[in-house]
C-alpha cells in the first residue's frame, strides 16, 4: 500500500515539491555559510519525493543551534516551501481521490518550516513507545 501511495504522491505533486526543495538546496549551497541549510533542503527533498513509510521524530540532543538554524531556514526558504505544500494541498483536496494526499501535504507543513532538531526514519524502525511527530 505504501508503494501505491508513494507512486500516486509522486505523480500528483511529490515530484514538483521535491524539485522545489532541490532548487532551494542548490541556491542555499551557493554560499558557504548556508551550506548546512542546503543539506537539510536535500534531505527534505528526498522525504517530499517518497514520504509514505517514513516518520519524523525529535532528534535527541538538538539544542540552541537547531533553533537558530530554524529561524534562518524560515526566513530564507521555509516560508515559501511551506506555501508550496499549502497550495498543493488545496489543489489536491479538490478531488475525492486527492484528499488523503492533501492531508499528507498538511502534515508536511510543520516539518518544512522547522526541519532542524528532527530526523527522518523508516516507520518500521521506530522502537515501541517512541511516537513520531509526523508519519505518512
Amino acid at each position: 500500500m505504501r508503494t501505491l501511495l508513494n507512486v500516486v504522491w509522486f505523480v500528483f505533486g511529490g515530484f514538483w515539491l521535491a524539485l522545489g526543495y532541490a532548487f532551494a538546496g542548490l541556491v542555499l549551497c551557493l554560499l558557504v555559510v548556508t551550506i548546512p541549510l542546503g543539506v537539510a533542503s536535500f534531505r527534505m527533498a528526498s522525504y517530499a519525493l517518497w514520504p509514505f513509510g517514513r516518520a519524523v521524530v525529535e532528534k535527541p540532543g538538538a539544542g540552541a543551534g537547531s533553533v537558530v538554524l530554524n529561524v534562518v531556514w524560515i526566513v530564507l526558504a521555509g516560508w515559501w516551501l511551506a506555501l508550496g505544500h499549502l497550495l498543493t494541498a488545496v489543489a489536491q483536496a479538490i478531488t475525492i481521490i486527492g484528499i488523503p494526499l492533501a492531508i499528507a501535504n498538511l502534515k508536511l507543513l510543520p516539518v518544512s518550516l522547522v526541519p532542524y532538531g528532527k530526523e527522518i526514519v523508516p516507520s518500521d524502525s521506530l522502537p515501541p513507545g517512541r511516537r513520531p511527530l509526523h508519519s505518512l
